[in-house]
């Protein structure tokens, strides 16, 4: 049945499109579940393996604000230290991964999915992007927050989850070798980009 793998920016509608996509292939949703399996492995709360989840912000500044910094193969700087606890919620996840594209299939959000799971053909990555600005504006719309209030979101989401992918994959998760489809999700409609990546799944031979 294959995986759809989806890495979204702040504000590209993530939340609403993989869902929706998955709802379309007829294949599971993967997204509670995945630091819920995490916890139950680690032997910790569920509450523990959100914290230190890709798609949790809180949780990325926590693993940030633990280390020191390193030069960045691919510029700026990445976070390094001794990461026993997050190397471990980390490779839990990647297994939690392997075993949802061996097994059943489904659509994953996040998770550094592209890196993971690169190497196998039965799975489509795709990107959601945009720029900042309509972004920005997609989100307070969708959160109903002051503008500002959602910018220092979107600046503090979109940093963490680059310095994450970066400093456990030593990549630029914006760049688009990494994926079979990427999108300005801020320039179509949801439906359409779903149309789009449904039909690329299809493609692939994903889905039921």
């Amino acid at each position: 049945m294959g995986v759809v793998t989806f890495s979204a920016s702040f504000g590209a509608g993530g939340a609403e499109i993989a869902p929706a996509v998955a709802e379309r292939l007829g294949l599971p949703f993967h997204d509670r579940v995945i630091p819920a399996q995490v916890a139950g492995r680690l032997g910790v709360p569920v509450a523990e393996a959100e914290a230190n989840d890709e798609t949790i912000t809180r949780g990325l500044w926590r693993l940030v604000s633990s280390l020191g910094t390193m030069p960045d193969p691919v510029g700026g700087v990445l976070p390094t230290g001794s990461l026993p606890d997050e190397r471990a919620y980390r490779q839990q996840t990647e297994w939690v991964l392997t075993e949802i594209a061996a097994g059943p299939g489904g659509v994953v959000l996040g998770r550094a999915g592209a890196m993971v799971l690169h190497d196998r053909p039965d799975v489509l990555h795709v990107r959601l992007d945009g720029p900042p600005e309509r972004r920005l504006a997609s989100a307070v719309e969708h959160l109903d927050l002051p503008v500002e209030e959602v910018r220092r979101e979107q600046e503090a989401s979109d940093a963490a989850r680059t310095a994450y992918v970066r400093h456990f994959y030593r990549c630029d998760p914006a760049e688009a070798r990494h994926y079979h489809l990427v999108v300005d999700s801020t320039a179509l409609p949801h439906a359409t980009v779903v149309d789009l990546v449904v039909t690329a799944a299809r493609a692939r031979g994903i889905g039921r």
